[in-house]
């Protein structure tokens, strides 16, 4: 038998509605801000959860690490001025965008809670704060990005990647589901609903960066 959530983990709001299962979890669909969500009981431990990013292959030295992040290098580069101060939040085991954009001429912090902890770097103001492939893995959405839209500074920018929901149908058949650390999963409407408790300004560029400005 399938229970309802208790609330979703981006808007609080209690009301979900059941959207897919396969054969390890079931998604949840909010139907405020409509974001699909894995429910608690289908999280891995920390442990479990460290275990599989340590099997990343990601090293600054691959072309093709750096092609990939190039879709959100790219677009945020022509919307910054040298000398901007950034943090790359959830840089992984092997950090490569920051020097992309070291390289550019800006200033770039990284955090990780498993391979980079530095908590004081939460504490600061930045020009432009990055997250790639990072979201779609927080158990407490709402909470993380609140906080990381606190530090910017007035106009600044707020980039993510992450491949977005588009339907049940294509849900059924997305291997972006079945990674079992990806908890969180936004579509157009979610973005949307962010932009609007921020007031802020978003733009998408290709099928997985959306760059949100503080106003």
């Amino acid at each position: 038998m399938t229970h309802s959530p208790t609330r979703c983990p981006l808007c609080n709001s209690g009301g979900a509605d059941f959207f897919y299962r396969d054969r390890r979890r079931d998604f949840w669909r909010c139907k405020d801000c409509q974001l699909v969500f894995v429910p608690r009981d289908f999280h891995l431990s920390e442990a479990q959860e460290k275990a599989q990013y340590d099997l990343h292959q990601n090293r600054p030295e691959d072309p093709g690490y750096r092609q990939f992040l190039a879709r959100l290098a790219d677009p945020l580069l022509t919307r910054l001025t040298a000398p901007a101060r950034g943090l790359d939040f959830g840089c992984g085991p092997g950090p490569t965008l920051h020097l992309m954009l070291r390289d550019a001429g800006h200033s770039v912090e990284i955090y990780d809670k498993f391979y980079a902890l530095n908590p004081e770097l939460l504490t600061r103001e930045y020009d432009f704060i990055t997250a790639t492939e990072v979201v779609e893995h927080l158990a407490e959405p709402g909470e993380v990005l609140n906080s990381l839209w606190d530090m910017l500074v007035t106009g600044g920018l707020l980039a993510l990647m992450t491949k977005r929901v588009l339907d049940p149908e294509a849900f059924a058949r997305w291997h972006y589901k079945n990674d079992p650390t990806h908890l969180v999963f936004f579509s157009d409407s979610t973005f949307d609903w962010l932009a609007r408790q921020w007031q802020a300004s978003y733009s998408f560029y290709g099928k997985d960066v959306v760059i949100f400005e503080k106003p």
